[in-house]
């Protein structure tokens, strides 16, 4: 196989306030072979994410490109550096040879355009066609990401539905045209995540690029569309004959659909290979660190293993890093009778929690703003939480989880039924007997970048339930309690006069964790609602055990609200299976993964990424094909 692209000893620095220079990147080589899928994994910050904006020309300030070649090889065999290129002559490779999907399609596109709009105009960027012919490229690319059924499926949804059996070819056809254009004319916000970035790989390949970046473009989907995403970036690689790059965190789900891995950390590349290779026969303990943090299906150990398990960082005088390596101590596993025991001796207390045909509708307006019928987020739910118990709760983005957690919590109001907590019906509480309540029960957001005042100290975030709720008699009482739970969640207090924006993903969900207990003791019960889906899988192992830890020492009560099987069955004593506003299926955690009833929990079962020598074996095949090619 021939290179389509070279990296040579790339260096990307950033200038800082303070007139540091900071090597994001620092000397990294690889080379992309054509058809071939080249995964890029490392952690935030270990730089895999500024060496794709490097190579499209697109570094933002302060940061610049040091030294090192990126090379591009055309079809014909000639290179070209793109590092030397000028800002408009990098326009004729950005978009046309080189194309990227980025992680956040809601941040990829413009709010104000319409997609068609938006496709249309990356189209005519890099085509000489009509604005017509724009319009039709847009929608073939459309069909090609399946956002659009192809012609011949709208000509049978045309009979479906006018079912008119004597139209002509043409008033056919005038149909589904109307059909295809229609989605042109809508915005983002009318589209899902999922379709939000189909949009944006429509885009991407709407030039027949040689080259096809994806960075993190599954990490804020849910499982089951992140495996669809997977399967058409696969799909559409294969076809066009196209070389990728796949960024992620995760080596789990590189393993999908990467050919050779590199793994880097703090700017370097540490280790370098054939997927089959990184796999069976990791040699950094980086990689090794990484391989072992992801919770695994077949077992339940008492923790996770994390990065620092595996290795020792040091920096030298200089500003290098030494890295040790070090045995990790294997934690033991525990039995799945242990698990189904503790189930049982949980089930022969009171529940904690009691929630008996729940429902919870938002009103779709009709005409002259009247509700005419109400969409059904949660529909006559029930389920009961015992002391001590972590309780998954998992589904699909849409499903009505996160609707069901923040109703237990009335933060919104059902329609019917009802919810006990500690013997109280919470449905019937209002004003100071509400907010007495809430005392001793907490909820943890999913993403800690807006859970948190930018504006207020971390110190004064983690006080603000403390304030509300009197429980401190004095400022000074106050500081020592916020000061004790950030200790307890592994931030140092001496951190507390910092601001959110000092500290990174992984340490503001921390921060988020210790403002629920602050006002432990009264505290008993905590909604984590998707609290580690943002974060890498290293720091997530971390957040788990956290969560854990806390548990057993202040014998706190959980719903994990998820839609990442894998994490729930970690951390869970029972789960329940939520689909379009209705539990579908429930029971313990080693059962529901195990002995799965519904189809539904099967599918969530099967999108998992894991990594297996089965996913392994398929990619090696495709590089022999490649090889033959």
């Amino acid at each position: 196989m021939s290179d389509v692209l070279t990296v040579r000893d790339l260096h990307v620095e950033f200038a800082t306030d303070d007139n540091r220079l900071i090597k994001a990147v620092n000397g990294i080589s690889f080379e992309l072979k054509r058809g071939q899928t080249l995964g890029i994994v490392g952690e935030s910050g270990s730089g895999k994410s500024v060496t794709s904006l490097a190579m499209m020309g697109l570094i933002p300030t302060p940061g610049k490109v040091t030294g090192g070649q990126i090379k591009f090889w055309a079809a014909d065999g000639q290179a070209v550096d793109l590092l030397q290129l000028s800002s408009a002559q990098m326009q004729k490779y950005r978009g046309d040879r080189l194309a990227m999907v980025f992680q956040e399609p809601m941040s990829a596109l413009n709010p104000v355009f319409t997609i068609g709009f938006q496709l249309t105009e990356a189209i005519r960027l890099h085509q000489n066609v009509s604005q017509a012919e724009a319009r039709r490229q847009a929608t073939a690319r459309l069909q090609e990401v399946k956002l659009l059924p192809s012609d011949e499926e709208l000509q049978q949804k045309y009979f479906a539905t006018v079912k008119q059996p004597n139209a002509s070819s043409r008033e056919i056809q005038t149909w589904v045209n109307q059909q295809k254009l229609a989605i042109l004319d809508r915005y983002p916000h009318e589209l899902s995540g999922g379709q939000l970035q189909r949009v944006t790989i429509a885009m991407a390949i709407s030039c027949n690029p040689a080259i096809l970046i994806a960075d993190e473009p599954t990490t804020a989907l849910d499982v089951t569309v992140q495996a669809t995403i997977m399967d058409l970036l696969r799909e559409l690689r294969d076809r066009r004959q196209m070389s990728m790059m796949f960024i992620t965190h995760d080596l789990g789900l590189v393993a999908e659909i990467a050919d050779a891995i590199a793994v880097m950390y703090k700017g370097k590349i540490v280790e370098y290979g054939a997927v089959e290779q990184i796999f069976s026969q990791p040699q950094h303990p980086y990689t090794k660190g990484l391989l072992a943090c992801r919770p695994a299906l077949d077992s339940r150990p008492q923790k996770l293993l994390t990065v620092a398990d595996f290795m020792t960082v040091r920096e030298t005088p200089t500003g290098e890093l030494e890295i040790e390596s070090k045995q990790p101590h294997y934690p033991a596993l525990i039995p799945s009778e242990a698990t189904h025991q503790r189930v049982e001796q949980l089930q022969q207390q009171p529940p904690l929690l009691e929630v008996k045909n729940l429902q919870v509708g938002f009103p779709i307006r009709g005409s002259f703003g009247r509700a005419k019928r109400y969409f059904m987020a949660v529909n006559n739910v029930e389920f009961q939480v015992y002391p001590g118990e972590t309780l998954g709760l998992v589904g699909e983005s849409g499903c009505g989880k996160t609707t069901l957690g923040r109703t237990i919590l009335r933060l919104i109001q059902p329609m019917g039924g009802k919810i006990f907590f500690a013997g109280k019906d919470v449905t019937t509480l209002k004003g100071e007997q509400l907010q007495r309540l809430r005392r001793e029960m907490q909820i943890v957001f999913q993403n800690p970048y807006s859970s948190l005042d930018p504006r207020m100290k971390i110190g004064d975030a983690v006080m603000e339930p403390m304030w509300i709720h009197g429980t401190s008699k004095t400022t000074r009482q106050r500081r020592e309690r916020a000061a004790e739970f950030l200790a307890k969640v592994g931030i140092e207090p001496k951190l507390m006069n910092r601001y959110p924006h000092e500290f990174s993903g992984g340490q503001r969900q921390r921060i988020c964790i210790a403002r629920a207990l602050a006002l432990y003791p009264e505290v008993k019960f905590i909604i984590c609602d998707e609290s580690v889906s943002s974060l890498d899988v290293s720091v997530q192992a971390q957040v788990l055990n956290l969560l854990k830890e806390l548990q057993q020492e202040l014998k706190l009560t959980y719903i994990f609200i998820s839609h990442d099987l894998s994490v729930v069955k970690f951390m869970s004593d029972r789960i329940l299976v939520m689909n379009q506003g209705q539990l579908v299926e429930q029971g313990s955690a080693e059962t529901i993964y195990s002995q799965p009833q519904q189809e539904y929990t099967r599918k969530l079962i099967a999108s998992i990424p894991t990594g297996s020598p089965e996913r392994i074996h398929q990619r090696q095949q495709h590089i022999s094909a490649i090889g033959e090619q």
